[in-house]
């Protein structure tokens, strides 16, 4: 196409007067003048804490839900938390892309139990699957517990178990954890903040 000065300028200031119309809001189309809500506006703002690393940065999880009764909320948006004293807002990619985790369907949210001399995972209950542990625990305490060492000193050494302590708890929680473990006689006792 040939285009001289004169027909290009024609074209130019037309396309210019047009654009400036618009964006004046002279819209032919209603559905360029409707505003859009706000995404978190209906949502409801609860903070947590990032389940991945020691590090326990801080997190604001955004649900969505109308909390009646038998309504499940669903998580809709994920963010660091700016008044969080570790990462100040910030957030790592495993912590930027947690909303994969949450809505993964290969998420395992109930107890499984795989029994001996099978290869299918079956589901439990809550109550079955802490008193299955419980139980497991007694039993190898009893029969591994080291009361006295050679020289006849009081020892109550539990070896054969150890216990992998949350860094994301609270100091609290970290506490009587480790009380709890040591009561016991454990002496392998580490915390995920090593790992």
């Amino acid at each position: 196409m040939d285009m001289n000065r004169r027909h290009f300028f024609r074209v130019s200031s037309a396309g210019l007067v047009g654009s400036s119309l618009v964006a004046l809001g002279f819209s032919p189309t209603a559905a360029l003048a409707e505003t859009r809500s706000f995404k978190l506006a209906r949502t409801t703002e609860t903070r947590s804490t990032c389940p991945y690393c020691s590090v326990s940065c801080g997190m604001i999880m955004y649900t969505l839900g109308d909390k009646a009764k038998n309504v499940k909320s669903t998580i809709v948006h994920v963010e660091g938390d700016p008044d969080h004293p570790v990462n100040r807002g910030t957030l790592c990619p495993k912590g930027a892309g947690v909303m994969d985790m949450i809505q993964s369907p290969n998420r395992v949210k109930v107890p499984q139990v795989r029994e001996p001399g099978s290869n299918e995972w079956k589901r439990i209950s809550w109550d079955e699957a802490l008193t299955r542990i419980a139980r497991h625990m007694k039993a190898d305490r009893d029969a591994n517990l080291i009361k006295t060492n050679a020289a006849g000193t009081t020892v109550n050494r539990w070896n054969s178990t150890g216990l992998l302590v949350s860094s994301a708890s609270s100091n609290e929680s970290g506490h009587l954890t480790v009380k709890v473990a040591r009561g016991l006689g454990m002496v392998a006792l580490d915390t995920q903040a090593r790992i």
